[in-house]
């Protein structure tokens, strides 16, 4: 879907940050692949519970699905993985898989059509924050032993109305479709919590690797599956190394503690030009950068405050400064590449339209707000750039920084006046973010729905949510797209959200490193294709 661009040894891209080049001085083994990332985001690996993005690439790489992608050609869309082919039904709510035979999981265990029911079935019945992927389709606790179901070799899945297939079988590629080995898990079941806690911090899956240690913020480390039913990875082991600061990551790429450094800054991604044996792969990601305002807040609920902090945003300024090449300018919430993404992005930074809207509200002269950020380098840049901005205004911000544990628990308890973060699409369809941004049908503390950013917000969506329901059914694909372009312009204006950017993301490569895909603006990151 997004083609990318390997520029070896070539990178022209903002202000350089004067740090001296080195020449590699040590390489990594030839079957072993070693990432620099931040990683401290993962607070499980348990595929029904894991919601962040370094989890979604660590999972990506053990775990087999019903459908998948194929890193080598993202543009075919879903691909046979587990199931090996489907049937729809005539009324279009049922499709059922065919299992493909012969593959194992790493315990040796088969994978059967039993395992992937159960997997799918435990998704819903533990009803963890990413479980509202599987429950739009009608699915509960009570019912889902009835609309997923086995025979023999075959797994059926009934949705509660008709929708389009596509749609169905692009919410299996995310993260929580990965099957689980039943056995293993439940081996493992503590209190009734089918493995949960387990599977925190182990794996059973059948993908290409194992998990052989996750040791939070420090590294995560997998293993080559030799019985892989698509072939064994070339690469034994990889290594994710937790390593917060950009420059440290492009100083270990340089002298070879590493083979690929992921988080790099543009002026770090400038630092690489004329440095040997390595270069730059640019790919075009799905992650938004956006800012929140909590309706909580007795201000920040008011329709010209919202209004008046989507105008106190340089937008343009951090673009072409610290962000250039980095992230693009995109204020909606459908990524570019998406059906029914737009380009129009009304907001820039005007602090007379931003006072007369706070003056029309009322807002007291002083105000103080508190953005909750994780501690990275570009959000933090970001949060500053706000404080000044917003300071021009009269609004005084005060930065919260912590862990991205520690932020998004915030966040999804409701506790922060603002958030400031990223979110990226868990399938590749319009409704991962429409469902999510612009749809709430319980704004209630009780309904806990802490996968949506709405929810989160505590926002009732000013009629979106109905917007978003008739959009996910809709079967021409023309005029569905053109319902997406209808419920962002009505977000843009309404919504307590500011979308500010989108993620180009420039990893550092080790010019021997062949075939590693970072997912696109669709998926994770995959290993088993790369090679040295």
């Amino acid at each position: 879907m997004n083609a990318f661009t390997r520029l070896i040894s070539s990178a022209a891209l903002g202000l350089a940050m004067g740090v001296t080049a080195l020449p590699a001085l040590s390489a990594t083994p030839d079957n072993m692949l070693v990432i620099a990332n931040r990683i401290d985001d993962i607070t499980t690996l348990d595929p029904a519970q894991s919601f962040e993005f370094a989890g979604a690439d660590v999972i990506r790489n053990i775990y087999g699905k019903l459908v998948n992608f194929d890193p080598s050609n993202l543009e075919a869309g879903y691909q046979p993985d587990l199931a090996e082919s489907w049937t729809v039904s005539e009324d279009g709510k049922t499709i059922t898989f065919t299992m493909r035979e012969g593959v194992k999981f790493h315990s040796g265990n088969p994978v059967r059509a039993e395992d992937a029911a159960f997997s799918l079935r435990r998704v819903v019945k533990l009803n963890k924050t990413p479980a509202f992927i599987l429950t739009q389709f009608g699915f509960t606790p009570e019912n889902v032993d009835d609309v997923i179901t086995v025979d023999g070799n075959t797994l059926s899945i009934t949705t509660d109305k008709r929708y389009a297939t596509s749609f169905v079988l692009n919410c299996l590629t995310a993260t929580l479709g990965a099957i689980v080995d039943e056995k293993l898990v439940m081996e493992h079941e503590k209190d009734g919590d089918m493995g949960n806690e387990w599977l925190m911090t182990n794996s059973a899956g059948s993908g290409p690797y194992t998990l052989s240690s996750w040791k939070p913020k420090e590294s995560v480390t997998l293993t080559a599956n030799p019985d892989y039913y698509d072939g064994a990875p070339a690469m034994q082991r990889v290594i994710v190394r937790h390593v917060q600061e950009s420059a440290t990551q492009r100083l270990m790429l340089e002298r070879g503690d590493v083979d690929v450094a992921r988080d790099l800054t543009p002026a770090d991604v400038d630092g690489l030009d004329g440095v040997e044996g390595v270069g730059v792969q640019r790919e075009m990601r799905g992650r938004l950068m956006y800012v929140s305002f909590n309706q909580k807040h007795p201000e920040l609920s008011k329709p010209q405050v919202r209004q008046a902090l989507k105008y106190l945003i340089d937008y343009d300024g951090m673009e072409n400064s610290f962000l250039k090449n980095w992230y693009v300018k995109h204020q909606n919430f459908l990524p570019k590449t998406y059906l029914g993404a737009v380009d129009e992005n009304p907001f820039s930074l005007n602090l007379e339209k931003a006072k007369e809207l706070l003056a029309e509200a009322g807002v007291p002269e002083g105000m103080e707000l508190t953005v909750g950020v994780r501690e990275a380098q570009e959000r933090l840049e970001i949060a500053q750039s706000l404080q000044n901005t917003f300071a021009q205004a009269g609004i005084k911000l005060n930065l919260e920084v912590g862990t991205g544990k520690q932020i998004l628990g915030k966040y999804r308890a409701r506790e922060l006046d603002i958030y400031l973060g990223a979110w990226g699409p868990d399938y590749p369809d319009p409704q991962t973010n429409a469902g999510t941004f612009a749809y709430n049908p319980d704004n209630s503390d009780e309904a806990n729905a802490t996968g949506l950013l709405a929810w989160r917000n505590a926002w009732d969506t000013g009629g979106l949510t109905t917007e978003v329901e008739a959009a996910v059914v809709e079967g021409d694909t023309e005029k569905r797209a053109e319902m997406y372009h209808q419920i962002q312009a009505q977000f843009r204006e309404t919504s307590p959200f500011a979308i500010m950017f989108q993620l180009v993301e420039q990893a550092g490569i080790s010019e021997n490193v062949e075939g590693l895909n970072l997912g696109g603006a669709i998926t994770a990151a995959a290993y088993w294709d790369v090679t040295k």
